[in-house]
């Protein structure tokens, strides 16, 4: 018979166990959400379930990053960790040349650059900076459920070891990235029915990059079941990738290395740049059920972050960018939940619309990436009234400030319109299939799973 564990006990009313602020998941949203609020003096608590450093795939950033990172206080620590990267390249299946694109040629032109991490040594810097900064981190100990009343709340957790521990805390972030934690409990998670993904990938030594200074580009591979990335490290590794339709990688019938390798076949131009690489430690991973929203992002003593709150397929590398800059945003309304309760009601409101326009932005585009329409205004880019400009603003995550791209990305939206109607029944094709692909089969579900030599 399966075994129960015992229900929760009640919370000792100890100081001990007293906090301002829990934060629940020590990714790169609550790492820099700890060090923010620990910075103004509060008792803030950091639980995460892993012991840092923990591999975490993801490892593309935006040039928008690095103004956080600024006002974080770790750019130096991860300039010196990471590969400089300039732009994007994209291959296409249906195009016999290349397309790059560099964010020296975005609207703004004062973030020319942007970075390529290792995940583990990255979230390892920004959890230690946190803890440098006042935080009480607490690795090994994971979050396991959250009692709310009108004071705050207690937050249940178990460490590593199996002991038990419990905090009373008088707000309760959630960013526990894809455990999605409180979406779970409060019964607040849903899939996205527009979108739906799986991935299966690993890191490779000896992968041929593009040369001089556009070696740390990403490339992205169209192919006939969805795109690869093809992500440069400074430690000379390579992580690549398959997002693909779960339909795809449920239908696998043979061990997930093959299954990989075989799938890294179809793009012919990938599979030479990974000719005579090596897969470090024989390695592959493979991950499902990747596209989810809550139906709210906050409550009266909590909000949720990052991940926990979204994800959106990774095309464009946005989550670390979209994680971090809620952080930020958070702080508002944390201070104006502990010290100013008349203003948190609209201070959650302003969290809401912030939460909501990153995902929307980068979804319009994501969504149709597989368009053929799509496709060939990213390989034949034109700056018409701006558009490639505009475009190349919001990849590199400028779509909260002050950069006027709106008008220029609604034409660059036309352009697509009518292009996919101009060839109506390719497009017509192309969302029939769609549809098809994004049907919900059952494809792996919950965090990544390692498969070694199977």
């Amino acid at each position: 018979m399966p075994m129960t564990q015992a229900p929760f006990p009640a919370s000792p009313d100890t100081a001990a166990d007293r906090c301002d602020v829990l934060v629940i998941g020590g990714g790169p949203g609550g790492s820099t959400l700890a060090a923010l609020l620990a910075r103004q003096g509060r008792r803030v608590v950091l639980l995460e379930k892993a012991r840092h450093p923990r591999f975490h795939i993801g490892e593309s950033l935006l040039p928008a990053n690095g103004p956080l990172f600024d006002e974080l206080g770790v750019r130096a620590q991860v300039d010196a960790i990471a590969m400089p990267k300039w732009g994007i390249e994209f291959v296409s299946f249906q195009h016999d040349f290349h397309s790059l694109l560099e964010f020296s040629e975005a609207w703004d032109k004062n973030q020319p650059m942007a970075w390529q991490v290792r995940r583990d040594v990255f979230d390892e810097i920004l959890i230690r900076h946190a803890a440098a900064e006042g935080a009480e981190v607490f690795e090994g100990c994971q979050a396991r459920k959250v009692d709310f009343d009108a004071d705050g709340a207690t937050v249940h957790a178990t460490r590593d070891d199996g002991a038990r521990r419990q905090w009373r805390a008088r707000y309760v972030v959630d960013a526990s990235g894809r455990d999605t934690l409180l979406a779970q409990q409060l019964g607040l998670k849903q899939r996205n029915p527009r979108h739906n993904s799986a991935a299966v990938f690993g890191h490779f030594t000896g992968a041929r990059r593009l040369p001089g200074k556009l070696e740390g580009n990403i490339s992205v591979f169209w192919f006939q079941h969805g795109w690869f990335w093809f992500i440069p490290l400074a430690d000379g590794s390579t992580s690549v990738g398959a997002t693909c339709w779960p339909h795809y990688l449920k239908s696998r019938s043979k061990p997930l290395k093959e299954f990989f390798l075989d799938t890294i076949a179809m793009s012919p131009v990938l599979a030479e740049r990974l000719a005579g690489a090596q897969l470090v430690d024989d390695k592959v991973w493979a991950t499902g059920n990747y596209c989810y929203t809550a139906s709210a992002c906050s409550g009266p003593r909590w909000l949720m972050v990052g991940d926990a709150y979204a994800f959106i397929d990774p095309v464009f590398s946005s989550g670390v960018y979209l994680a971090m800059a809620s952080a930020f945003k958070a702080v508002e309304v944390v201070e104006a939940t502990l010290d100013r309760p008349a203003a948190a009601a609209a201070a959650r409101r302003r969290y809401a619309a912030h939460m909501d326009k990153g995902p929307r932005e980068f979804s319009w585009f994501i969504f149709r990436m597989t368009n053929p329409a799509m496709r060939a205004l990213f390989m034949r880019p034109r700056n018409v009234l701006r558009a490639k400009e505009a475009v190349l603003s919001l990849l590199a995550g400028d779509i909260f400030g002050r950069t006027p791209i709106g008008p220029s990305l609604r034409f660059f939206k036309l352009v697509y319109y009518l292009s996919a109607l101009r060839d109506w029944r390719t497009t017509l094709a192309a969302w029939r299939l769609r549809r098809f692909n994004i049907r919900d089969v059952g494809a792996l579900e919950g965090e990544n799973i390692a498969v070694e030599g199977r």
